[in-house]
């Protein structure tokens, strides 16, 4: 029987601010409730969310966690009223609201993965990517094979998952990356094309690529003045679905454009959603998209593995841009 301590060690902080104000410190062990597990984490995934949380511009949901990390692996030791899968001893990855930055992490049962014979680093890499770009690019984008779709970013987690999801389900995806060499990079992950944001104008090159057409649609990370350009982009009947705000909040926009066009614009922000959402998710990624992962077919680009105690090390890494793929912490 495996004995789970009192205490544990995570990555807190004393007050908002640059990488450097993260600090290891010993908080008590969480106690799985009815429907979730206690795992032991092995590896946290590192997203721009956490980021973000830690310069005090993103606070948690009101019944999570206030330690960031919104995906860990690891092993199950203890459960909660109700949950019969996953069970103790059990290898899972799972999508948490917070507290991945831990010895320790509570998991809603319905949020788990059975991580099965996945490289548990690479395990903790996929589910925030993977339930991200799943509802906002299949569900509320819409996106069917063979169409194609234009992706900011495109060596980051999401981007590089994107180019992976696509290539499985016969959409061609076009990246914006920032330099050549970051371009060849999402080339070799599967991207159709990778534009140099840089030195190139997107806009123009999407048209070029595309004959003229467009793009069915637009995954945003920038937001800001990019929504017009990015509309520019889109086939008509096309859809935009914005992710994260890094160019700024406000964007200005041609309405009768949109009008005209018959243009979908829609986003959404994965963590505040409920219980229920995430769980109806998880169980539409279980049907779809983990028989593929499960058979080998999807691994995650990985970028670097940092320990739990060099969190700021990670935040400076994924701060700086350079990193392709997913940064973990190793935790247990």
């Amino acid at each position: 029987m495996t004995v789970v301590p009192e205490t544990m060690m995570a990555i807190g902080w004393d007050a908002p601010g640059g990488p450097d104000v993260l600090r290891s410190e010993t908080v008590a062990v969480p106690r799985p409730g009815p429907g979730q597990v206690l795992v032991k984490v092995a590896y946290a995934g590192v997203n721009r969310p956490d980021v973000i949380q830690r310069q005090g511009f993103y606070p948690p949901p009101a019944d999570a966690s206030p330690l960031p990390g919104l995906e860990i692996s690891g092993h199950v030791v203890a459960m909660g009223e109700g949950v019969l899968v996953p069970f103790v001893g059990q290898q899972v990855c799972a999508l948490v609201a917070g507290g991945g930055y831990a010895e320790y992490c509570i998991a809603e049962a319905a949020q788990c993965f059975d991580a099965g014979d996945l490289a548990l680093d690479e395990a903790a890499a996929i589910p925030e990517t993977l339930f991200t770009v799943w509802h906002n690019v299949f569900e509320r984008g819409m996106v069917a094979g063979g169409e194609t779709i234009l992706v900011h970013g495109g060596t980051s987690g999401i981007g590089s998952m994107a180019i992976l999801l696509g290539k499985l389900f016969g959409v061609r995806v076009i990246v914006t990356c920032g330099g050549t060499e970051k371009c060849a990079q999402a080339l070799a992950i599967g991207a159709a094309h990778a534009i140099d944001y840089k030195t190139t104008d997107f806009v123009e090159e999407v048209k070029r690529i595309t004959g003229g057409n467009g793009v069915e649609m637009v995954l945003d990370m920038v937001a800001g003045d990019y929504v017009a350009r990015n509309l520019k982009c889109l086939a008509d009947d096309g859809r935009h679905v914005t992710i994260a705000v890094q160019g700024g909040v406000r964007a200005e926009i041609n309405m009768a454009e949109v009008m005209r066009r018959r243009l979908t614009l829609t986003g959404s922000t994965l963590r505040p959603r409920s219980k229920a959402f995430k769980a109806a998710l998880a169980d539409e990624i279980r049907e779809t998209v983990w028989p593929i992962i499960a058979g080998g077919e999807l691994r995650p680009v990985m970028d670097q593995s940092f320990a739990l105690t060099e969190a700021g090390a990670a935040h400076a890494r994924m701060e700086q841009g350079t990193h392709i793929g997913k940064i973990v912490l190793k935790v247990g």
